[in-house]
C-alpha cells in the first residue's frame, strides 16, 4: 500500500471512530437505562422481602418524552412499592416549576412518592416555598430532616429524609444533627431497620456513623465524564475522579445507592455516562 492510500484509511478510520463516538454520545444522553441493585441484609423484615423502590434522582427540570412519558413508562414498568426522589427536581440555572410537579404528580399515581431537597432546590430560595407546596398538594410526602414509617406485608420500617448543606442558613451544616432530629420523630427501637434519603453521597461516612441502614443519593451525576475501568471523572464537592460516584458502597452495616441521575446542569453533555431509573429491590 502506498502512502497516500494508507494515509487516506488511517483518515476513514479516524472520521468513522469519532462518528461512532458523536451517535454513542447522542444516544448516551436522550436514553434512559435502568439499573437494578438487590440489597440483601437480614436487618431487612421478613414483610419487606421483595421490596421495590424506584429512585429519581438529579432531574434538573429534563424531560425524556412528551410529558415525561418515557420516564414514566419506566416506573410504570418496574412497578414500585414507592419512589424516592433524591433532590435537584429542578434546576435553578433555567427553574421550570411546571416540569418539575407535572413529573412528581404522574408519579405519585404510580406509587406514593417520598422526596428531599437538593442544591439546586436550596438555590431557589424563596421560591422553594412555592415548589414544596405545590409538591405537597399533588401528593407528594417531603421529608425535610423527618421520618415517616412504611409498612408492608405486617412489618414496617422507618424512611428518614435530610435537607442538601446549602440549606443551612448559618453556612455551617451539621447532617448528624439532622439525622438525629429525623430519628425523633420516631420512638422505635434504634435497631430498626432505617432507610434515609439524601442528596449528598460524599456525606457516608456520617451515614455509617449513625447507623443508617440503607440510604439514597444523588448529586454526582455518576462523575458526568465516564472512563473505562476508572468511572467518573468529576462530582460536585468530590472533585477529579470521585470516590462516590454511582452505584453500591458498604461499610459496617450501611449500604449507599448513589444515582447517576438523569438531567445535566452546569455541564450540559454526559459521557459514557447514561441517565438512569434506580431499582432497589429489599432481600431479607
Amino acid at each position: 500500500m502506498n502512502p497516500t492510500s494508507r494515509k487516506k484509511k488511517i483518515w476513514t478510520v479516524v472520521r468513522t471512530a469519532f462518528f461512532v463516538l458523536i451517535l454513542w454520545t447522542i444516544w448516551g444522553n436522550v436514553t434512559v437505562k435502568t439499573t437494578v441493585w438487590d440489597i440483601k441484609d437480614n436487618s431487612i423484615p421478613e414483610g419487606f422481602d421483595g421490596y421495590r423502590i424506584a429512585q429519581i434522582s438529579d432531574l434538573h427540570n429534563a424531560e425524556f418524552g412528551e410529558n415525561h412519558a418515557k420516564l414514566l413508562s419506566i416506573l410504570e414498568k418496574e412497578q414500585p412499592n414507592i419512589i424516592v426522589i433524591t433532590g435537584d427536581l429542578v434546576d435553578a440555572n433555567h427553574t421550570d416549576m411546571d416540569i418539575a410537579v407535572s413529573f412528581a404528580e404522574q408519579a405519585t399515581q404510580i406509587a406514593p412518592c417520598y422526596y428531599v431537597t437538593g442544591n439546586h432546590e436550596a438555590w431557589l430560595g424563596e421560591r422553594y416555598d412555592d415548589l414544596e407546596k405545590r409538591l405537597k398538594d399533588c401528593g407528594v410526602n417531603v421529608l425535610r430532616n423527618q421520618a415517616e414509617r412504611i409498612t408492608a406485608n405486617g412489618d414496617s420500617v422507618w424512611l428518614m429524609g435530610v435537607d442538601d448543606p446549602d440549606f443551612a442558613e448559618s453556612g455551617i451544616f451539621d447532617l448528624s444533627s439532622c439525622i438525629i432530629a429525623a430519628k425523633a420523630e420516631h420512638t422505635g427501637n434504634e435497631a430498626e431497620y432505617k432507610i434515609l434519603l439524601s442528596h449528598r453521597p460524599e456525606l457516608f461516612h456520617t451515614y455509617v456513623k449513625e447507623g443508617i441502614h440503607l440510604v439514597f443519593c444523588g448529586h454526582a451525576h455518576g462523575g458526568q465524564f465516564r472512563l473505562p475501568f476508572i468511572g467518573g471523572l468529576v462530582a460536585p464537592n468530590q472533585g477529579i475522579f470521585p470516590q462516590y460516584d454511582s452505584g453500591i458502597y458498604q461499610e459496617k452495616d450501611t449500604t449507599m445507592v448513589v444515582s447517576r441521575g438523569i438531567g445535566n446542569s452546569i455541564i450540559p453533555v454526559r459521557l459514557n455516562n447514561r441517565p438512569e431509573v434506580v431499582i432497589a429491590v429489599m432481600h431479607t
